[in-house]
């Protein structure tokens, strides 16, 4: 494995050391609710799109499972510096943390 996986609580920091947030999850499933900066990129379009992730990359779900698959695909392909939200979503909305509704920020 070549990418790591963090929890909710270092998320933030991962935030302001410049991360960027991409949301794996389907365009109907993101519009319910996502994490504040996240883009969509769907897992089903995530072959032939990897140029657009590079190191400092948070994949984020609703449990972790898809992200975590993204994370492996992405490594093998060389991408490095990715890192996998542990409990997803789902762990962010049982926090009380907020989420955005809607498209892309």
């Amino acid at each position: 494995m070549t990418y790591q996986d963090i929890f909710t609580t270092e998320l933030e920091g991962k935030k302001r050391g410049g991360a960027r947030l991409v949301d794996v999850r389907e365009r109907d499933e993101y519009t319910q609710g996502h994490i504040p900066g996240a883009v969509n990129l769907p897992l089903s379009e995530l072959a032939g799109r990897e140029d657009e992730i590079g190191p400092n990359t948070v994949l984020i779900c609703a449990s972790g499972n898809r992200s975590s698959q993204a994370a492996a695909y992405l490594a093998s392909q060389g991408k490095t510096g990715l890192l996998n939200l542990s409990g997803g979503t789902a762990a962010w909305v049982r926090e009380g943390r907020e989420v955005k509704r809607g498209e892309q920020p």
